[in-house]
C-alpha cells in the first residue's frame, strides 16, 4: 500500500518539485496539498494522510502550531518538518509540538524519500547528527517550568538503569545500531528498550525522547550526558 503524503508549503514551486519526486515512487502518493496551516487542517478533516511534509514559515497559521493541532488528534498522521535551519528558529518547537523529525529544504531527493519512509515506519529520528546539532542550538530557548521538571523527574524514576542509559544515547543522536554496538546488545534488544521507554514516559516517538532528555537535564546542549 502506498504511503499517502500531504505537502504543506506556501511556495507552489517547492510543492511542485516535491510532488514530482514523490510521484515517481511506486510506494508513495501525494494525496493532498495546502498553502498554509489553516488550509491544511481543513483538508485533513476529509483526507486520509500517512505523512505530512510541513513547512515552518507560512501565512495564517505557521507550521509549528499546525503541527501541534494535527498531532493532538487521535490517529494523527506523522509530521516531517521542513526547515532552512539557519533561518528557522522554530524547528525545535515543531519537535515539541509532535513532529516526528525534520529535514532541510534542500535535502537530496533520495534522503527526503528515505526520511518519509523512516517516519512512516515509526523510526522518528531522521539524520541523528543534524537533529543533535539543531537541539544543541535551540534547546536553551525552551526551558521547562519547575512544575514540568518535577513531573519529568517522576516519569524518569520509572525507568530501569539500562533504559535510562539507552535514553541518553538516543538523545545524543545515536541510531539503534550504534546504541547496540556501544552497549554490546542486539538491535532487537535496543528496539525493545526504546519501546518500553516510550510507553513508560507516555511519549509518541524517539524525537520526543530527545526533547525530554534535554529538558530534564539528562543530556546537555553539546550532546553529552549530564554529570
Amino acid at each position: 500500500m502506498s504511503i499517502r503524503v500531504m505537502l504543506v508549503d506556501d511556495q507552489v514551486l517547492l510543492r511542485t518539485g516535491f510532488r514530482m519526486v514523490l510521484a515517481a515512487q511506486p510506494d508513495m502518493e501525494v494525496v493532498a496539498e495546502a498553502g498554509d496551516g489553516v488550509e491544511a487542517l481543513e483538508v485533513l478533516r476529509s483526507t486520509a494522510v500517512d505523512v505530512v511534509l510541513m513547512d515552518v514559515r507560512m501565512p495564517k497559521l505557521d507550521g509549528v502550531e499546525t503541527t501541534r493541532r494535527i498531532c493532538s488528534q487521535p490517529g494523527a498522521p506523522k509530521v516531517l518538518i521542513l526547515t532552512t535551519f539557519d533561518l528557522d528558529e522554530y524547528a525545535f518547537s515543531g519537535l515539541k509540538a509532535g513532529a516526528s523529525g525534520f529535514m532541510l529544504k534542500d535535502v537530496p531527493p533520495a534522503d527526503l524519500l528515505g526520511a518519509i519512509r523512516s517516519v512512516h515506519s515509526g523510526d522518528a529520528v531522521v539524520a541523528p547528527s543534524t537533529t543533535r546539532r539543531l537541539l544543541d542550538r535551540f534547546s536553551p530557548m525552551l526551558p521547562s517550568t519547575g512544575t514540568e521538571t518535577r513531573a519529568v523527574d517522576t516519569a524518569l524514576a520509572r525507568l530501569t538503569d539500562r533504559e535510562r542509559e539507552v535514553m541518553m544515547l538516543v538523545a545524543q543522536g545515536l541510531s539503534n545500531g550504534e546504541i547496540a554496538a556501544r552497549l554490546v546488545l542486539s538491535e532487537a534488544t535496543v528496539k525493545t528498550h526504546v519501546g518500553r521507554i516510550l510507553t513508560k514516559l507516555g511519549l509518541r516517538d524517539r524525537v520526543q525522547v530527545v526533547v525530554l532528555a534535554y529538558e530534564s537535564g539528562l543530556v546537555r546542549a553539546g550532546g553529552g550526558a549530564a554529570s
